[in-house]
Order: C-alpha cells, then sequence, then structure tokens
C-alpha cells in the first residue's frame, strides 16, 4: 500500500504581521516539510535584528537542510518578504533556496509564460496575460503613492500611516519574486482545480487547490483591466507620474518665462487644505482597492488524509472564495474542515460567514474533534476600531476563540519563535 501520513506538525513561526508556516508530515520511517509563506511588514516590538534570518535558521534545522515544497500564496509583501536575498548570499532567501525545494507553488498569475505563450484558446490567453500585467501596472501606482507620500508627508497627514502601510506591502519585492522564480526543480502555477504539483510530495495526502479561479472561470477577481481608459486607478497611474516628474524639477513649458509663486493668499489657503485631504483619501481608497485584488490571487489549498481536512487560504477575500462557495461539492468539502488556517490575519472579510457557518467542527472548549484555527498577527498595524475595519479584527478573534481551539502568534510570549500544533491524523 502507498505510504499514508500518521501525524501532521504545524509550526506558526512569530513573524508579526505577516505569515510562515511550515508544515511537516510524518510518515513511517521519513518526514516531508512544506514551507507557506514567508514574509512580514512588521515584526513584533522588541525583535532582535535579523529575526527572519533566524526563522529561515530554524527552518532548515526542522527540515534536516532539505525542503519538499514552498508555497507562496501570493505576492504582497507580508507573504514573500522572506524569499528576498542579499548581495552578500546571507540573507533569509539565501537559506531557503539552500534547502532546494523540489516543488514551488504559486498562483497562476505569476506564471512568465503568461506574456508569451500561455496555453489555452487565444482569447483566454489574452485575458490571463493582461490580468498578470495588470498586478504589475497594480503595484506601480503602489510604489508611486509610497512615493508621493515621501514628498509631501504633511499632505497626508491624517492617512499616512495607512497608506504607507498598505502601499509599501502592494510595492513589487522584486528579490523576492526573482528568488522564488529560480528557487526549486520544479515550478507549479495552480488555479481552481488544477493539479497541485505536491501529488509525488505527499503520498496518502490528497491537495485540493480551491483558488485562485481563471479568468475563464470566472472574472470576479480580475474587475480591473490592463488598458481601460474608463479604470480611474489606471488614469490616476498616469497623473502619479506626472506629478513626480514635476516634483523632480521637469519644465512644464521650456523656453518660456517661468516665475516662482509665493504662499497662497490666507482667504484660499482652506481651499489648497480641502484638496491635499481629498487628493489622500483618494490616494488611499485607491491602494485599498488594489490590495484587495492581490489578495484575491491568493493560492487556497485544502490538505485532506484519511481523517483529517487541513484549509490554508493565504489572504483570500469573498471575490476569491465566490467561485468555490458556488459549488455544492466544495461547500461538503469544506464542512468537516479540521484546521484552519485564518485568512489574511484576522481581517473579517477573508474568513467568508457562509464558510465559517458551516464549519461543522465549531464548538465550545472540550468538544470532542473541536475544530482547530491558527492565524499569524499583529495587532495595530492595519485598519481601526472605530471603522470596526482592525486586524485582527476583534469579533473575529473572540468568535474563533469561543468556537474554536486558537492558535495565534499574537498570543506568543516574547521571544517565543514559534508555536507548535499538533495535528494527529
Amino acid at each position: 500500500m502507498p505510504a499514508k501520513p500518521t501525524s501532521a506538525t504545524l509550526f506558526a513561526y512569530q513573524v508579526g504581521f505577516g505569515d510562515c508556516f511550515l508544515l511537516r508530515f510524518t510518515y513511517p520511517g521519513m518526514l516531508r516539510h512544506v514551507l507557506i509563506d514567508f514574509g512580514t511588514t512588521g515584526l513584533p516590538k522588541n525583535t532582535a535584528r535579523g529575526h527572519m534570518v533566524r526563522v529561515a535558521n530554524d527552518i532548515a534545522a526542522r527540515c534536516g537542510g532539505c525542503l519538499d515544497a514552498v508555497v507562496a500564496t501570493h505576492r504582497h509583501e507580508d507573504h514573500i518578504s522572506g524569499f528576498a536575498t542579499t548581495a552578500s548570499g546571507d540573507g533569509p532567501g539565501d537559506i531557503i533556496r539552500g534547502l532546494k525545494p523540489k516543488v514551488v507553488v504559486q498562483p497562476w498569475t505569476e506564471d512568465p509564460r503568461l506574456a508569451v505563450d500561455a496555453t489555452g484558446p487565444a482569447l483566454a490567453r489574452r485575458r490571463h496575460a493582461l490580468a498578470a500585467r495588470t498586478l504589475a501596472r497594480m503595484q506601480e501606482v503602489s510604489r508611486h503613492a509610497v512615493s508621493a507620500l515621501d514628498a509631501d508627508p504633511r499632505g497626508f497627514r491624517e492617512v499616512a500611516a495607512q497608506l504607507r502601510f498598505i502601499g509599501e506591502d502592494n510595492i513589487a519585492n522584486l528579490s523576492a519574486v526573482k528568488n522564488l522564480a529560480v528557487m526549486g526543480r520544479k515550478h507549479v502555477y495552480v488555479h481552481h482545480e488544477s493539479k497541485s504539483g505536491l501529488e509525488d510530495i505527499l503520498p496518502g495526502v490528497r491537495t485540493h487547490v480551491l483558488g485562485p479561479p481563471t479568468l475563464r472561470q470566472t472574472d470576479t477577481i480580475a474587475r480591473q483591466r490592463d488598458r481601460d481608459p474608463a479604470e480611474f486607478w489606471q488614469l490616476r497611474l498616469r497623473s502619479l507620474v506626472e506629478e513626480r516628474e514635476l516634483a523632480d524639477g521637469a519644465v512644464l513649458f521650456p523656453g518660456s518665462v517661468a516665475a516662482q509663486g509665493g504662499k497662497l493668499p490666507q482667504a484660499t489657503r482652506w481651499l489648497a487644505d480641502r484638496m491635499k485631504r481629498a487628493r489622500a483619501q483618494e490616494l488611499l481608497q485607491i491602494v485599498r482597492s488594489l490590495d484587495d485584488a492581490m489578495n484575491n490571487t491568493s493560492v487556497i489549498l485544502l490538505f485532506q488524509t484519511t481523517r483529517k481536512k487541513l484549509l490554508f487560504p493565504g489572504d483570500a477575500q469573498i471575490e476569491n472564495w465566490a467561485y468555490t462557495l458556488s459549488k455544492a461539492k466544495y461547500r461538503d468539502l469544506l464542512a468537516s474542515v479540521d484546521l484552519y488556517k485564518v485568512g489574511h490575519h484576522g481581517s473579517l472579510n477573508a474568513t467568508p460567514r457562509s464558510m465559517w457557518a458551516r464549519f461543522k467542527k465549531k464548538g465550545k472548549a472540550g468538544t470532542p474533534g473541536r475544530l482547530t484555527s491558527v492565524m499569524s498577527t499583529r495587532p495595530g498595524k492595519h485598519g481601526h476600531e472605530a471603522s470596526n475595519t482592525e486586524v485582527p479584527r476583534e469579533t473575529l478573534v473572540t468568535e474563533l476563540g469561543s468556537e474554536s481551539e486558537l492558535h495565534s502568534t499574537h498570543l506568543l510570549a516574547e521571544g517565543m519563535l514559534f508555536e507548535t500544533v499538533e495535528i494527529p491524523l
């Protein structure tokens, strides 16, 4: 008979606002290790420098110097920044690449072939290539938004912290992206119902790919098109570039007489302030919408053994979930989940109520076979309690603590590198 795992162990690493999970399957006479994401946008307070290197070294030790697979759910900084390398070759990404993972799994949107020779009908190929380029253009908007903030911090004072946090998370992590592209013997770019690439790595484990859907399956994850003058964020990219050029000293009308203006008259200063505030709020809303779009490219994996199901949805939000939840067979499959990696660090819109309501193994403390939930997060980094947008959302944390066995990195004692969650199979 093919080998089957007898237990699983999840190491939930303390990376603050980010995700880093090492999933170990124990077989008779062997271990298999899958690293699911490795990134952060805000380490816990009092965390020593070089923390991500420390995490990478611990991962190397726990997998015995050989990593079987890496899953990078999507390209946000809080999920892939740990894969970044350094010129000296001693960065956390250098360490992970040195573990020679056999397979690297990423969403279909990361496939570098999309721009030239993606498989499928011509129309589908063109649409998928446009969607992939759109992600890059989204990150360009975020880069210019952060540049605008750097150039005029006073003009963004009311939203500066939010704009910087969300904007920087969306900026292309080129070192990490390039490292992931050359890491591993095999690359698999997955979508809803595709093969995971982990079939040979994890015998006796069926790995369902529930998301993201492709554009042929549904276009709910890609409302923005690559070149469409009706898409406002695309127009804003153009204006942001022009603003930066002017700020850098470009001459609008070469050869004409130029004059340096003084301060605005007292009576009109209120209008300038209002315009600055409106511009800041506009940019924040655009960057937020692009952040949602990027989250909706997240890989959603469900690991199924003979007796247990383990769900890892990255940062998938409702637009990504909608396609899977529209199908009865997947609603039924999700109903018996045993371990749930909480989506998007405890954001309320990443745990659909329709899905949570179907989890049959929820229950109060002492319930046999009670659902286990695992969350990696850091309070105070994203959103606000006053607007009910804080992450992690307090109402969700309360529900998770009441109806499941909750393990969260934000509850770890200072200095703890990870929490171990044992899963008998």
